[in-house]
This record gives structure tokens, sequence and C-alpha cells, in this order.
């Protein structure tokens, strides 16, 4: 029987993996972190599908209730806003398209929750995630794998797990369905079983990244000028931070043909736009590594890769870089590749690991 901390976010998914850890005969507790409060928000808490608001930190606790174990909440405001609210805010304001929820799992769920629970006395941390964790017998080395509910795996924002933290994680969901996860719930009377997924940034709900950052940097965002691929001037841009690669509405200004956001340069305030054959790039450089399945990369390596959480696989490449890089070849352009996102690496089920792009 092991001591497990589960990190109950309020959705019905960290509330099974609860359950059935209880089930099993181990000694269970909940947590909720309390990762930002109205003011971090700039303005009174919205409405939205996300996690970690009051709301959620209610419903958790009642599912505690339910489940006869104890819940606690850990206050980990300060640093969420200074490596995710701040990072997303100057990542954007650099020209680059962050993604907080892989920092939020990087540095906060996954590094600052495994060292409190181990230091409280747990032997691990239990999340809802949809992924697995094996021991790979030939390297020795835990392996993070894709969850069985392809529709629903998250390995993509989890790549950036250390060898330490998978030792310390659990993850009950790994092998299950959504539909069988609701089941469980529904069966065992939880007040969320039928709860939405969270989909949106959860200190943006309204989805309005460039108004967050305004209200959270005043002043930074400005005009500018929308380039061609060639540095002609053909249309004014109301601000880097409204834009993303691969963008399309918004533009806000008549070509006669579709054009899209191609680039962006903060130095410059400027924004490219092009055609969408102007999109595709055959190779990219990832840095700032992690590594699950191979200690390093130092020959070439074959792989599958993806871009975007959504992303189908795509072969690729993988050729040794300079300063802890590596060169993603892809065996097709691939389109809209976004500075500031992960790509990460597979073989099979096995997720190689990951970098930002």
């Amino acid at each position: 029987m092991a001591k497990i901390l589960v990190g109950m976010s309020g959705g019905v998914d960290s509330s099974v993996a609860a359950k059935l850890l209880l089930d099993q005969g181990h000694e269970v507790a909940g947590v909720t972190l309390k990762l930002y409060s109205n003011e971090d928000l700039g303005e009174p808490e919205k409405q939205g599908r996300t996690c970690c608001s009051l709301d959620d930190i209610q419903d958790a606790r009642r599912v505690a209730y339910k489940l006869g174990i104890e819940h606690f909440v850990f206050n980990f405001q300060e640093l969420f806003a200074e490596k995710v609210i701040d990072k997303f805010v100057y990542t954007y304001l650099a020209g680059a398209t962050p993604n907080p929820c892989i920092d939020c799992n990087r540095f906060i769920k996954f590094d600052k929750l495994v060292e409190r629970a181990i230091l409280l006395g747990y032997d691990y941390v239990a999340t809802g995630h949809y992924a697995r964790i094996e021991k790979n017998p030939e390297t020795g080395r835990l392996d993070l794998l894709r969850g069985a509910d392809l529709s629903k795996d998250q390995s993509y924002v989890l790549y950036c797990l250390t060898q330490n933290q998978l030792a310390h994680t659990l993850f009950p969901l790994g092998g299950m369905t959504k539909a069988e996860i609701r089941l469980i719930a529904e069966d065992a009377g939880l007040v969320n079983a039928r709860k939405p997924d969270s989909q949106d940034i959860c200190f943006v709900p309204d989805g309005d990244y460039a108004g967050f950052i305004e209200r959270r940097s005043p002043g930074k965002t400005k005009s500018g000028d929308f380039i061609d691929a060639q540095g002609n001037k053909i249309g004014t841009h109301r601000g880097i931070t409204h834009y993303t690669i691969g963008q399309r509405r918004g533009i806000a200004t008549a070509f006669g043909k579709p054009m899209y956001v191609a680039a962006k340069d903060a130095k410059n305030n400027t924004v490219t736009l092009g055609e969408n054959h102007e999109l595709s790039t055959p190779e990219l450089v990832a840095r700032d590594l992690n590594l699950i399945a191979v200690e390093k990369i130092d020959s070439p390596m074959r792989v599958t890769a993806k871009i975007r959480y959504n992303q189908k696989d795509q072969g690729a490449l993988l050729l040794p870089g300079a300063d802890n890089s590596v060169i993603v070849r892809f065996d097709e352009p691939q389109r809209a590749v976004a500075p500031g996102q992960a790509v990460v690496f597979y073989q099979g089920e096995r997720v190689i690991g990951g970098g930002t792009i």
C-alpha cells in the first residue's frame, strides 16, 4: 500500500483517479492548487471551461468528502505568476507563441507539487492525465507512453517530465477511455460526473490573449506594419500579440486573396503576411530539450513528431545540434511552425522527448 497525493483539479478525471487508487487500498489524500486570484486576471473571475478556479476547488472538496479522504489546498500563486503567467506575457511580447499548460506541468504540477508531496511523506503524486508510465527493461529508464484512448492522449504536454518526477508520479487513467471514466463517476455519485472538460487557458478564460496581455503589461503592445516576404509594407497591424503563425482571421485588411500570418518580428514590430504555400517549412530547431526515453541524441534518429497538441504524427529525422538543441527535419514540409511552441518526438507509443521551437 502506497501513500498517494492526488492532484484534484475539480474535474471528473482527477476525481476518478482518486477513487480508483482508494479502491486499490492505497492511503489517498487530495490536493487542489490555488494558482491565481481575480487580481492576477486583472478583473473579476470569468466563467469558462478552465481548471483551477474557485468553483473547481469547491468541486474537488465535495468529491474528497464523498470519497472520505482528506483534501488540501496548496497556494502556489506566486510561483505560477512567475513561471507561467509572466512567461506567457513576455513570450507573446517577444513575438513567439507560448504553451502555458506545458509550463504549468514543468514548473508547478510535476516539480513543486512532487517536491512538496515527498517532503510531506507521500510516495507518489497522481493526476488524471491520459498517459502511461512503464519501466523499460532494455534501457532501465522509465518511459512515458501515450494514453490508450488516443483521442484524449496528453503525452504531448507531459514531455517535460524528468526521470525522478516519473518515478514519483502515477497516471491511473492511462489505460482507460473517457466514457469508462464518466461511468465510474456516475456510479459513485460524484458531483462532477458530467462536468465538461477544461479547454481554455485557466487564467484567460475568455480566450482574449491580447486583452489579458494589455492588462498585465499596459502600453507594451503597439500597432505596426504588415509586410510581405520582401519587406514591403502592405498594411497596419494592431500589435503583434493579436496574431499567431498561420492565422487568417482578424487581419482586417483586404488583399483580394487569402493571406496568413507567416512571421512576427518583435524588434521591428512587424507582422509578415503570406499566402498559404508560404507557411510551409521543411525543418526546425528545437532547444531547451527534455529527453525521456534516451539520455542524449548524438546521432541521427528516426521519429514521428508533433508541433501542436492535436496534430497527427509526422515522420521526421532528428539530427544533433549545438548547445542542447536538435534539428528536426520533416519528411514533408510542415505548415505554420510557431516559435515558442513545443515539438514532441515519438517512436510508436514512446515519448522520446521534446523541446521548444
